[in-house]
């Protein structure tokens, strides 16, 4: 409940500035009507970023891959139990 009351103070204080922008004359008028579309498009271009840079430095885990097959060989053993036949060895 707390991530969506920040979302929410986040977008009204960005609403706050664009329409304090859109009031006053210090932006003209017409690259203030455009600031949206450059934030959606900047929030994209960020996401895309974070995507790709959690892609290039991926964490390896082998400790974890250690236990995924300890895993694997588990579910095997209670299956073969139950009569299921489960392809491998």
């Amino acid at each position: 409940m707390k991530h969506i009351f920040k979302i929410a103070a986040i977008l009204v204080a960005i609403s706050a500035i664009w329409i304090a922008l859109l009031e006053t004359s210090t932006v003209p008028r017409s690259y203030t009507w455009l600031l949206p579309i450059y934030l959606v498009v900047a929030l994209g271009c960020y996401g895309l970023f974070m995507v790709g840079f959690g892609l290039m430095f991926f964490p390896t885990c082998p400790q974890e891959a250690v236990l995924l097959q300890q895993d694997i060989v588990e579910a095997k053993e209670f299956l073969a139990k139950k009569g299921v036949d489960v392809g491998s060895e």
